[in-house]
């Protein structure tokens, strides 16, 4: 029979272990089960963030699964999803933005952008928005596609680059099939940013592709 988290010594509740002990003590299903609060008619949050973590196979898993599928789950729903996605993506967000990085390179974009696909199941085109300096002033995903394919939205990318205030910008997406080379249509994309950012005054750096931790620039075909 199910003990909800309440009737559970205090101990042995995630919250008091965390305020006394500090997040380290804790496991990650204890973590989880804070964020996702409490559990269902049944099952306590911490017996549904166990099944969780050994539905997906663990804590990266999990974090690389869409809101929307996890909203779709029995007991958690689309606030429980959203809290839980919210939570990994300021895990990935703390780790990459420690300092301003300055995009002067395809090593620097790459330093940059790996770390933000890590996990990801499907094709996602990143921004990252520059200032005056190649400064990093703001990263923004602007299209998710099917398996190896997401169309490239010229428009939005410079709308998103203006929006934030942007002088310069990267763009970069990943190939889920596990090979960075880029296609014809990455090139030709490549030639599109480069001759729009020139209509507008902005600065085109670079158009990368991702997969796993490898990558390769994608020239224009000009």
């Amino acid at each position: 029979m199910s003990v909800p988290i309440a009737n559970l010594p205090v101990a042995q509740r995630p919250r008091e272990r965390l305020l006394l002990l500090g997040p380290h003590a804790l496991s990650d299903g204890e973590l989880l089960a804070l964020l996702l609060g409490q559990g269902t008619r049944g099952q306590s949050a911490l017996e549904l963030a166990a099944q969780l973590l050994g539905e997906y196979g663990g804590l990266a898993e999990l974090a690389a699964a869409r809101p929307e599928e996890l909203a779709r789950r029995a007991g958690i729903g689309p606030a429980k999803a959203a809290t839980v996605i919210a939570a990994f993506h300021l895990g990935t967000r703390s780790r990459t933005t420690e300092s301003v990085p300055q995009l002067t390179t395809p090593d620097d974009i790459a330093r940059v952008a790996v770390p933000l696909f890590a996990g990801a199941r499907v094709e996602r085109l990143l921004v990252l928005i520059c200032d005056t300096q190649n400064r990093l002033r703001h990263r923004a995903f602007v299209a998710e596609g099917a398996i190896d394919h997401v169309a490239v939205p010229v428009r939005e990318i410079l709308n998103t680059v203006l929006r934030h205030d942007g002088r310069a910008f990267a763009v970069v997406h990943n190939h889920p099939s596990g090979d960075p080379t880029p296609s014809l249509d990455d090139r030709r994309a490549s030639t599109l940013l480069t001759r729009a950012a020139t209509t507008v005054g902005l600065r085109y750096l670079d158009h990368l592709v991702i997969a796993g931790e490898t990558w390769s620039t994608a020239p224009s075909l000009e």
